[in-house]
């Protein structure tokens, strides 16, 4: 009897060992950007019988004290400041301490999507220029989410804040770093950056779960072929690289990716929409949601590109979203990655600071098609444009009509004095429908007084 009390008395200790220790999320650590001006969440772990004590040094009179949950998780929510810092935070629990300092209240956005957002300085570029000398700048912050997929939600990820420097910064999106220096530039406030993409990855991996309660997108995500580069399991990417940063606030998020789904582009949009829904929901964050449309490039079947874009654009019904075109910012239509990132980052961020910071006269919406009518044997199309639209190549190459028969040829396309286009064909005689850039590799060569190109575009639904 004694032997066994003394065997339990000895073991107590270890009970509260076994128990978590005060721990917090990757993406609470030192170096990292906070929402500013909002109310944010802080979360860990803990012991689950002690409570968890935090200051804020913003606020150091005002000690938050949460107690942990039973399986030892606890979160509570803090206001934040203006931008600015650096700032720090201690949690307590018991006698263990744990400080993270050097934080900045800024603007968070999330950079997510495949092999094009994750593009980077070290796969080589054409428009970056001397980034490398010029990067340096405290105000602008990247944490990376380690790569990871899970059938069922993590915790946490793995990754930490790093500074922007020479060396962070050739490791992050290209596309990302330039959008947040453009926001850092205009709004002189910090701009930290989450990366979570993985290149060659399907849509339906980064959806959470609960969209596929529908059964029609259930069926859609499972008539995907596995490939030998990255999990196209339903939520797998969700669960890994996205649920382990839901409690932390974001403004909004950049998305490039669809080039993994031409296999089956009737079924994008759903998909799409599916996913930043049920984000935002996740979230519990209405945030703005702006993507690029996918580049021309040669190697898709048929005409799965054009229509994977068509599909892109379906989200647009959705609120506080917004697109842009970047057919014009290709070097090489062999190439699935094209290297001018810089460019592509500008008009994401023109859109934004025109769509979410007010005080900017930015011009960032590309001209669109309007309406169409036949007059004879040719269709008028009128453009939504600012400005009337110009050709940059010796003639416009990039239209095709055709009649009843839905057999389309190329056609001939003239700018009129109004601003309409005139296209036509010899071998219409009765035109029915045009379409615009509508092939995998079709460039545009009409532009706006903004130098932005023409939306690729089809009348018929074919």
């Amino acid at each position: 009897m004694k032997k066994t009390f003394f065997l339990l008395v000895a073991f107590l200790p270890l009970l509260a060992i076994a128990q978590t220790g005060l721990r917090l999320p990757a993406i609470l650590s030192n170096h990292a950007v906070m929402q500013a001006s909002s109310d944010v969440k802080l979360w860990g772990w803990a012991t689950c019988t002690i409570p968890v004590k935090i200051v804020c040094n913003w606020n150091p009179s005002d000690t938050i004290a949460v107690m942990p949950k039973k399986d030892c998780s606890w979160e509570t929510t803090v206001k934040t400041p203006k931008a600015g810092g650096p700032y720090s935070i201690t949690f307590s629990s018991a006698k263990e301490q744990t400080t993270i300092s050097d934080l900045l209240m800024g603007e968070v956005w999330l950079c997510s999507g495949q092999s094009n957002m994750e593009f980077n300085l070290n796969w080589g570029d054409l428009d970056a220029g001397n980034v490398l000398q010029t990067c340096k700048n405290d105000s602008i912050r990247f944490f990376i989410v380690e790569r990871g997929f899970n059938d069922y939600p993590s915790a946490d990820c793995k990754g930490e804040w790093k500074v922007c420097d020479s060396t962070s910064m050739k490791n992050f999106s290209l596309i990302g770093y330039f959008f947040g220096r453009n926001l850092n530039t205009q709004l002189n406030k910090p701009i930290g950056l989450i990366g979570s993409y993985w290149g060659g990855t399907c849509v339906q991996a980064w959806t959470p779960r609960q969209a596929f309660k529908d059964t029609t997108l259930r069926r859609m995500a499972n008539d995907i072929a596995p490939v030998s580069w990255a999990p196209v399991a339903s939520s797998v990417l969700y669960n890994a690289m996205i649920y382990p940063i839901l409690n932390y606030k974001i403004a909004g998020t950049i998305w490039y990716q669809g080039e993994s789904n031409t296999d089956h582009p009737q079924y994008y949009g759903s998909l799409f929409k599916a996913m930043i829904s049920n984000w935002r929901n996740a979230f519990h964050n209405e945030f703005p949601f702006y993507f690029v449309q996918i580049a021309p490039w040669n190697g898709y079947p048929s005409i799965n590109g054009a229509l994977l874009r068509e599909q892109q654009a379906t989200a647009l019904t959705l609120p506080q979203t917004g697109m842009v075109t970047i057919g014009d910012l290709v070097n090489d239509t062999t190439n699935i990655h094209p290297k001018l990132k810089r460019a592509v980052a500008e008009r994401l961020s023109n859109l934004v600071l025109k769509e979410m910071y007010e005080g900017y006269s930015l011009q960032p919406y590309q001209p669109h098609f309007a309406s169409m009518k036949i007059e004879k044997n040719k269709a008028i199309l009128t453009i939504a444009s600012i400005g009337k639209l110009t050709c940059k190549g010796k003639e416009i190459a990039s239209f095709q009509i055709a009649g009843e028969d839905k057999v389309f040829f190329p056609a001939e396309a003239k700018l009129q004095k109004d601003g309409t286009i005139a296209v036509s064909a010899k071998q219409v005689k009765l035109p029915v429908a045009v379409r615009y850039c509508f092939t995998n590799a079709g460039m545009p060569d009409l532009f706006d007084t903004n130098g932005l190109p023409l939306v690729p575009f089809r009348t018929d639904r074919w």
